[in-house]
């Protein structure tokens, strides 16, 4: 399983929370503690906002531990509101296109978790995405997909629809294709003003996702910064978090998509 970092509250340069934390998500990519999987060496990306609508992106295809130009980057970059993803494949190819973050004009997404039967839906799902979208799709992974569905179906005007009903449409092709792997999702998307993270899976075991406001930002992620956890809000399984400057709230997803599920 990846794992990822956003934050959002007074600009900082990159470096106070990509090294400088006790279990910062470079650490996290040589040992994490919340996931099945300890080592995430297959790529790294960052997203961030600054003066202009669209975000800046780098992504690379090295171990985040082992990324020279990104020690150099983090040091220099400094935003209110940046993603962050060391990525773990889970069977697409390890290059830059396949890496997290992905963007879209002024938003910004990344997911951990997948699409159970992925290759065996990956024809039909690709065909869902409308024509003047399928351009902006570069890679192969499942994420990139569900990213671009959700723009398809109103992420742009009203994310929470366009969640329920992207994750309900992928739910019913793996139906009907009598799949019983699971659909899990933990994600997290931004339009630079605010960000939105969901925790949602079709079985028992969401992927994690852990909150905490601290006094000028809040810091959403796979994992605690530090090992202090008890100090940190674990974002129940079908919720959804939204923060927006120095406050956030946690709701549930809407009924039909439990139905769905």
């Amino acid at each position: 399983m990846c794992r990822w970092m956003a934050y959002q509250g007074d600009p900082v340069y990159l470096e106070s929370l990509l090294f400088k934390q006790e279990h910062s998500l470079i650490h996290q990519s040589l040992s994490a503690r919340k996931s099945e999987v300890t080592v995430n060496a297959d790529g790294f990306g960052l997203g961030w906002y600054d003066e202009r609508e669209e975000p800046g992106l780098y992504h690379e295809v090295l171990p985040a531990w082992s990324d020279s130009n990104l020690k150099s980057l983090a040091r220099h970059i400094k935003s209110g509101l940046f993603f962050a993803h060391v990525r773990s494949s889970t069977g697409t190819e390890t290059n830059r296109s396949n890496c997290h973050p992905f963007s879209y004009k002024n938003w910004l997404f990344m997911h951990n978790g997948q699409i159970g039967g992925y290759e065996s839906l990956r024809w039909q799902l690709d065909r869902l995405i409308p024509e003047h979208l399928y351009s902006h799709r570069h890679g192969a992974t499942d994420s990139e997909v569900i990213f671009l569905l959700m723009i398809a179906n109103g992420l742009e005007t009203n994310p929470e629809y366009a969640i329920e009903i992207t994750l309900s449409q992928i739910l019913d092709m793996m139906k009907q294709k009598n799949i019983k792997d699971p659909l899990r999702f933990t994600a997290v998307f931004s339009d630079g003003e605010e960000i939105t993270a969901i925790r949602f899976s079709s079985d028992e075991l969401a992927p994690s996702l852990y909150c905490k406001q601290f006094a000028k930002h809040i810091v959403i992620g796979s994992e605690p910064l530090d090992h202090c956890s008890d100090s940190w809000t674990q974002v129940p399984a079908g919720h959804i978090a939204r923060i927006k400057g120095q406050n956030y709230q946690i709701q549930p997803l809407s009924e039909l998509l439990k139905m769905t599920a």
